[in-house]
């Protein structure tokens, strides 16, 4: 019997696999993220053998030495920008993640972001409830209508071919899209048509959308100077990394009215937004929930602790980075 750590509370399904498996199982009891030296303390317990972390955990050196019997860290998210994964091949310690489950659900997400900002939803629900409307008027709130307009996807991995997909098939948008090299089986999919970098998508999209990983490369991807590329009437939707967007330059843009309008789901430096973003009118904003959906995040669970199980039975896991 081996003992693994959970480092906070995650849907049933992955915890009774491990169960059933005839582990040892311990969930955080703390509500909420552990700190870094929480994490520490608790990982110091016992002699854990696996932890299945979450996106929000840090998993660095110190906390491989606060647990060196652990030699599987099994992350319950497709990135793994919190891992230390170079450090974790030195000392030989396996690392897993959850990709392909949540393609669907992160695309779906993202559409619905789309249409929010387009058709300026949440603004119509806040001026609803605030009791403003007074009956209908010819210039109330006016959105933009999708069909025959252009999507710019930057990143033409998984889920940006779905989004790409949903915006094309289901609303009429003409799809463009810039990855670091072109993708036929994107194109085949969407019908999309391959730009040579990220500016040309700028300039020419009427809604952009984002799906790249956070690496050094794409950090402020999105920055003031490509900000300002975009068309005063275009959209920014961001359902990856907050980081890949300077969130200060945004606020500045979206604030002089430089583009129409953003749609966030994650943020620079969570869960702090940057002064000003929340107070903005031509901003959607939602809390990391992309990939929240009971379907999806079940099967993250069930995906975390098979790839556990696999390494405690002394197989490769499925889905080792």
């Amino acid at each position: 019997m081996a003992k693994v750590f959970i480092t906070r509370e995650i849907p049933d399904a992955g915890i009774k696999l491990l169960k059933d498996a005839g582990h040892e199982v311990d969930v955080s009891e703390k509500n909420g993220v552990l700190t870094k030296e929480e994490l520490i303390e608790a990982l110091k317990k016992k002699e854990y053998d696996a932890v299945l972390s979450l996106l929000t955990d840090k998993i660095d050196t110190d906390i491989y030495d606060a647990v060196p019997s652990a030699k599987i860290f099994a992350n319950y998210a497709v990135g793994f920008n919190n891992i230390d994964v170079e450090e974790a091949k030195k000392r030989g310690i396996t690392i897993t993640n959850t990709p392909g489950v949540l393609t669907n659900t992160v695309a779906e997400h993202t559409a619905g972001l789309i249409l929010s900002i387009a058709m300026r939803i949440p603004e119509g629900d806040r001026f609803t409830r605030a009791n403003k409307y007074k009956g209908w008027e010819p210039m109330l709130l006016l959105g933009m209508n999708l069909k025959g307009k252009t999507l710019g996807v930057v990143g033409a991995g998984r889920i940006g071919s779905v989004v790409a997909q949903i915006m094309t098939k289901g609303f009429g948008m003409k799809i463009i899209y810039f990855d670091i090299k072109q993708n036929e089986e994107f194109e085949s999919a969407t019908e999309g048509e391959f730009r040579e970098s990220v500016e040309e998508v700028l300039k020419e999209a009427d809604v952009v959308t984002l799906h790249v990983p956070l690496l050094d490369s794409t950090r402020h991807l999105i920055n003031k100077e490509r900000l300002e590329m975009m068309k005063p009437t275009a959209y920014l939707v961001n359902s990856s990394r907050g980081a890949v967007i300077d969130e200060k330059a945004l606020v500045e843009v979206l604030r002089e009215k430089k583009i129409a309008g953003a749609a966030l789901d994650v943020f620079e430096n969570e869960p702090a937004l940057s002064p000003g973003l929340s107070e903005l009118e031509n901003v959607v904003l939602t809390p990391h929930i992309a990939s929240a959906t009971k379907e999806t995040r079940s099967k993250m669970s069930e995906i975390a602790a098979g790839n556990i199980i696999e390494f405690l039975e002394g197989r490769t896991p499925p889905n080792i980075i």
